[in-house]
């Protein structure tokens, strides 16, 4: 069988189990299609076979001689492939043995249970499918969340378990009120279980919550990852050239231009009055509706982005009722998925009104704001689970498919996309701002050169921000290091991609060809399309002269 077989062999082997394995998470970019009735198995015993599995796979990736990035012994298409492999091996092994988020972090059990169950509600159309694996999943919460205690006690973090009570303060009402908006959908021996079930997990939650509020006392407090695991996250899963100081400096002067661009743009639109908030959220889906099949068209009149008949639209709707109580569980946003490119995305929106949420608030105001981000994801992803080469439709690192988002931002702000909304462009500045801060916090917090309470005094004065989301963001990045600096360091990559794509072509360089090649592409990390499409190795030189 030749190197190419191989690749592509280990690489089917490996997806099919992680489907399995891979636990649900509460982003929305790393959603995955599972088998049916599906659910987390987190027991000491499915730990330690995922430990063997990942094992068995990482020494057959090893074994394989496909050459280096400066002498591949496959066609570069395939060793990117390769090194592919090599990323979602590593990402296995970083969420078993270095953040440990299954042993040390209780809202993973939450995720895995309830979290479970969101999902299965995204889509526009609650089917009677859905609600089995509604029924699924509240039957097995009981087992998950006993298997969270297991794994926990003795290991939990204890900022981390004051975050997972928080977030169950009412969750027996939540589920009820869940479960009521079902019901009705539901039928015969269905709808008993759904009632029965979501009772049994509602005792579970209860109790695993005031095992929480006993135990917190004796959990250990919050610590950072480390620079060096820090830099074998970069090296091994996201691919990134940079040290985390580079990282750090990149995020300064980004934060420094944004505050500059963000104050002039300020001065100049001072006495331009604000775009009032939509007065119904049915408004708010019939501007969306219109904006994204303008952005569409703008992509195309000025030869930035194609859009093809077959890529179906990203829209709003108003957030159903059995979603609201339980909107915290993650992105309330169903953006299809490999089976279902043929669908609409849907991004679910609350009643517009004065207490918005910061993003909810400028999406409210200017739909045009959620497009070019979460629009971007869901045109990038549908595009990418059509590619040809299987192994690049799959989720490795947030770095490409965050980056690819970030950038559109500010790609359409430059093009002109926002020329009539002056107080929209002001905000693709603030956005700026807030991802640079990011890229700050993430890096500081991971290497250990501050804790939580001054990363919250930071992100509270900064953006600014009320006292308790800077707190939670500052936890969240805490939790997982390496992910909220994904915005900016990943668009900084595709700003240089784009320019040394642009010397290197010259008059054959085309803006929608290469945005076309990175879309299709928007799961790879940089690294590899700058291998593939430049023929540059520099990237990759620098990530693997470090693991020497």
């Amino acid at each position: 069988m030749s190197i190419e077989n191989h690749i592509a062999e280990l690489g089917a082997e490996l997806w099919a189990w992680r489907r399995r394995q891979q636990p649900r998470s509460h982003d929305d970019i790393p959603r995955i299609e599972r088998e049916p009735l599906w659910s987390p198995k987190w027991s000491a015993t499915d730990i330690a076979g995922y430990r063997s599995d990942i094992a068995t796979f990482d020494k057959r990736w090893k074994s394989l001689d496909a050459g280096s990035a400066k002498s591949p012994k496959c066609a570069i298409e395939d060793y990117v492939d390769y090194r592919l492999i090599g990323s979602a091996i590593s990402r296995v092994i970083w969420e078993l043995d270095h953040i440990k988020v299954w042993q040390e972090q209780p809202r993973f059990y939450i995720d895995q249970s309830i979290g479970v169950l969101f999902d299965h509600l995204l889509p526009l159309k609650v089917t009677p499918e859905a609600l089995g694996e509604v029924a699924e999943i509240l039957k097995e919460t009981p087992r998950i969340l006993a298997e969270g205690k297991a794994n926990l006690a003795g290991h939990a973090i204890k900022e981390y378990a004051q975050v997972a009570i928080e977030l169950l303060h009412a969750i027996d009402t939540q589920i009820r009120e869940v479960i009521k908006h079902l019901l009705p959908m539901a039928s015969g021996d269905l709808a008993e279980q759904l009632q029965n079930r979501s009772e049994a997990a509602i005792t579970a939650f209860l109790e695993y919550r005031s095992w929480l509020e006993a135990e917190k006392s004796k959990f250990a407090p919050i610590r950072s990852i480390g620079r060096e695991q820090y830099q074998w996250f970069f090296d091994h899963i996201a691919l990134v050239p940079y040290t985390p100081e580079a990282m750090r400096e990149i995020g300064q002067i980004e934060w420094d231009r944004a505050v500059t661009l963000e104050a002039l743009a300020k001065n100049k639109y001072r006495n331009f009055p604000y775009a009032p908030l939509p007065a119904t959220s049915d408004e708010q889906v019939r501007n969306e509706r219109v904006a994204e099949q303008g952005v569409r068209d703008f992509y195309e009149s000025e030869g930035i982005l194609s859009q093809p008949n077959s890529l179906k639209h990203y829209l709003n709707a108003a957030i159903p009722p059995y979603l609201l109580p339980i909107r915290w569980l993650g992105v309330t946003d169903d953006l299809t998925g490999p089976s279902r490119v043929d669908e609409d995305g849907y991004s679910y929106v609350p009643t517009p009104g004065p207490e918005l949420p910061y993003f909810y608030a400028a999406n409210a105001r200017d739909t045009r704001a959620g497009i070019v981000h979460e629009g971007a994801h869901y045109q990038q992803l549908a595009i990418s689970w059509r590619h040809a080469r299987k192994l690049r439709r799959h989720y490795y690192d947030s770095g490409s498919n965050e980056g690819i988002a970030f950038y559109n931002e500010e790609l359409m702000l430059a093009a002109g996309l926002f020329d009539d909304a002056p107080h929209s462009q002001t905000l693709m500045y603030n956005f700026m701002k807030l991802r640079a801060m990011r890229v700050i916090v993430d890096v500081n917090l991971a290497i250990g050169e501050i804790d939580i309470p001054t990363a919250t005094a930071y992100l509270e004065k900064k953006v600014p921000m009320d006292h308790g989301t800077a707190y939670e963001e500052a936890v969240f990045f805490a939790s997982s290091p390496g992910q909220a600096l994904t915005y900016q360091i990943g668009k900084t990559q595709i700003i240089k991609f784009f320019s040394d794509a642009q010397a290197k072509f010259r008059s054959e360089f085309t803006i929608r060809g290469f945005h076309d090649y990175l879309w299709l592409n928007g799961n790879v990390p940089i690294s590899l399309l700058r291998l593939e499409y430049l023929g540059d190795t520099g990237d990759l030189d620098l990530i693997d002269g470090r693991k020497k």
